[in-house]
């Protein structure tokens, strides 16, 4: 069961575990005197919209309405229209690969200040966000205990990382994340970067962290970084912080 606010999900591998689901959800509302509007709830279906995506047996995918918003959008010719934009593709982060990297032109043709100038990078990099969320992944589902594995990468800009699980050979994405590197952090060594990429992506996917043993792929030893006998200050708390979590 997930519950956010008001809005409740129960959700069961099969039809008859579905119905022994749903006893203990009512049991446990029955127990704290709730009570739901049955105009509003929706029982055994195979998908339903949750939070704004698209939740069925397979994972989690995007609300095609908001890609079908985002195909029919004009070119930005305003500000305002740049801001709608990013706000648009933020809600949509966490299934875009670098999503950072991918915006940078948006961030910059804002930061200008000095009006909107909608260069042929930005169109290029429009174009190519909506060609990507056509065919945007879908984004699998943990299992209780099974080993997930993350992928950190460091550019000029941003840090980005994918949490990945294994099905049946194959690698699944659950989860992208991408962070732009403030001015004070691209002056960070990269094995600092790294760590910062690291710490960024255990924080936004705590609950991940907590439940799982995470494996770490990176093109240098996390490992070695965070257990040297004389850290820096910074490496030193943020060593202290995953130490809580299952990290190899």
């Amino acid at each position: 069961m997930e519950v956010y606010m008001d809005d409740m999900l129960t959700k069961s591998t099969t039809v008859e575990k579905h119905s022994e689901d749903l006893k203990e959800t009512f049991d446990i509302l029955r127990r704290y005197k709730m009570k739901l509007n049955p105009s509003k709830c929706v029982f055994g279906v195979p998908s339903r919209r949750f939070l704004g995506f698209q939740v069925h047996q397979r994972g989690i995918e995007v609300n095609p309405e908001k890609i079908k918003a985002l195909e029919e959008m004009a070119s930005p010719k305003t500000l305002k229209d740049v801001q709608r934009l990013t706000g648009c593709l933020a809600s949509l982060n966490r299934f875009i690969a670098k999503s950072t990297d991918k915006c940078a032109p948006f961030f910059r043709a804002i930061k200008r200040g000095k009006g909107l100038e909608w260069s042929k990078e930005c169109e290029t990099a429009f174009q190519k966000l909506k060609e990507y969320l056509g065919r945007a992944p879908i984004l699998s589902k943990p299992v209780v205990g099974e080993t997930l594995y993350l992928y950190l990468l460091v550019t000029e800009v941003a840090t980005s990382s994918v949490l990945i699980r294994l099905e049946e050979g194959v690698q699944r994405p659950m989860y992208y994340t991408s962070k732009a590197l403030l001015p004070v952090e691209t002056r960070y060594s990269p094995a600092e970067k790294i760590a910062l990429a690291l710490i960024t992506t255990a924080r936004k996917l705590r609950l991940y962290f907590q439940a799982h043993t995470i494996e770490v792929y990176t093109n240098c030893s996390l490992k070695l970084i965070l257990q040297k006998p004389e850290l820096s200050r910074r490496l030193n708390k943020w060593a202290v912080e995953l130490s809580e979590f299952d990290i190899r």
